[in-house]
């Protein structure tokens, strides 16, 4: 089973953003950012989450593990629905992304627990904002 952990780190005005991701599982032991640029969290999030589907499907067609520090994301995830329209295409190409895993489900963690992610997105976010 591989456990994806995805972040996202916002800051300045007008508001810009970087997703972490760190995988782990199967013998893989992965680390990516990647600058968004402007966005809000809540989308920045749905963004991290993409891309650490993204990594996944190039790994394994099992079972994913996905951690999210968002409430936002795993509720949408979970009921595969948004009523946010700018989410909206996010969360389609999440569970699009998920359907070519045996098994993929979303559990919310608290941001203690989520620390590699963080640390990646937050470092990415700064590179970008010197």
């Amino acid at each position: 089973m591989l456990e994806v952990f995805v972040d996202a780190a916002t800051a300045g005005d007008p508001k810009v953003s970087a997703a972490g991701i760190f995988i782990k599982g199967e013998g893989h032991l992965l680390k990516k950012s990647r600058y968004l640029g402007e966005m809000d969290n809540h989308t920045a999030e749905f963004a991290a989450l993409v891309i650490g589907l993204e990594m996944a499907k190039g790994l394994t067609s099992g079972m994913v593990s996905i951690k999210s520090d968002s409430q936002v994301t795993v509720d949408a995830f979970e009921r595969e629905f948004t009523k946010n329209a700018k989410f909206k295409p996010l969360l389609a190409q999440a569970l699009e992304l998920a359907a070519h895993f045996d098994y993929c489900f979303i559990k919310w963690i608290p941001d203690s627990q989520n620390r590699a992610a963080d640390d990646l997105a937050r470092t990415e976010l700064r590179s970008h904002r010197r």
